[in-house]
């Protein structure tokens, strides 16, 4: 289990300083970003696929209809939480995007009442309802719904329900979802190159390097969790999670000085103490002898950021 704690930490660490590769691409528009990351991850993961021996097996599994439209669902969704994310980063929101990463469990458990059914235990309301006043809070404060956050927790939390149902690998499935956005990205960029607002090969030959990167940015820590998530229980996992929110939060207040005043202060510690609550109301639990209508725990996915 020891290897699989440090294969699990190493992918969250690698996520956690995401906002370092992205900051520095921020001269490259998102949305090229997003389309380069697509494009890269892609044939990378079709190379895994195909040196691993696995394609006869994955073409016969990707290209039922069922497949085909879980998939579909679920590239749609992580193309919506990558562009979110880098589109923050490149633009000082990293603050945020912690933020959405933090309550991301606790809307996932929301999902799991709403979609499959699951029952929670009475005090596991509680983390809920305090994230909930904390995100209002911050609305009420500013005069804006922190929608950066939101929508990373809300499409990253309906990418895991949609995976619920998916029944291929780990690096297949991100495989079957990349390829399905890999034409329009392909077509994409195409146009933004005849168009004269192409960066890609006009930006310098570090940029060009990290754009061609994003591939290997994407499956390293990807490969890095499959690995680890095999050999250590869901419950560390789950505490193993909050490191990857933390560390883009001291990133954003003491690396790149976004402010962080005392109402943001006061909203964030909201949402600390319920994600304290529902850690320990979870330990609690474990130690307890486990009952049919207990939930299933928070859905956690690897293709972060």
């Amino acid at each position: 289990m020891k290897k699989g704690i440090w294969l699990a930490l190493g992918a969250y660490v690698l996520w956690g300083l995401f906002p370092f590769y992205w900051h520095i691409l921020s001269p490259v528009p998102a949305l090229q970003l997003l389309g380069h990351r697509i494009i890269w991850s892609f044939l990378l993961l079709f190379g895994f696929v195909l040196l691993s021996g696995g394609w006869i097996a994955f073409r016969k599994d990707a290209l039922r209809p069922n497949q085909l439209r879980i998939y579909s669902m679920a590239a749609i969704f992580i193309a919506i939480n990558w562009l979110t994310y880098v589109w923050s980063v490149e633009n000082g929101y990293i603050l945020e995007t912690s933020l959405g990463y933090f309550i991301n469990p606790l809307f996932s458990v929301l999902l799991g009442v709403a979609f499959l059914r699951e029952r929670l235990r009475p005090w596991q309301w509680v983390p809920i309802g305090l994230a909930t006043v904390g995100v209002v809070y911050l609305a009420l404060v500013y005069r804006a719904v922190p929608w950066i956050s939101l929508t990373l927790a809300v499409s990253f939390g309906l990418y895991g329900l949609v995976k619920k149902k998916a029944t291929l690998g780990t690096a297949q499935g991100l495989t079957l979802e990349t390829g399905l956005l890999f034409l329009p990205a392909v077509v994409y960029l195409i146009y933004t190159q005849f168009s004269g607002t192409g960066a890609f090969l006009h930006s310098g030959t570090t940029l060009d390097l990290m754009m061609v990167g994003a591939g290997l940015v994407t499956t390293v820590p990807l490969v890095l969790f499959a690995a680890g998530a095999r050999r250590i229980p869901l419950s560390l996992l789950g505490i193993l999670q909050y490191i990857n929110p933390s560390i883009q939060f001291v990133l954003g207040t003491l690396v790149y000085h976004e402010p962080f005043d005392t109402a943001r202060l006061v909203g964030f510690a909201i949402v600390w103490l319920a994600l304290v609550v529902f850690a320990v109301e979870g330990f609690l639990a474990g130690r307890r002898k486990p009952q049919a209508a207990d939930p299933v725990e928070a859905v956690e996915l690897p293709a972060q950021d």
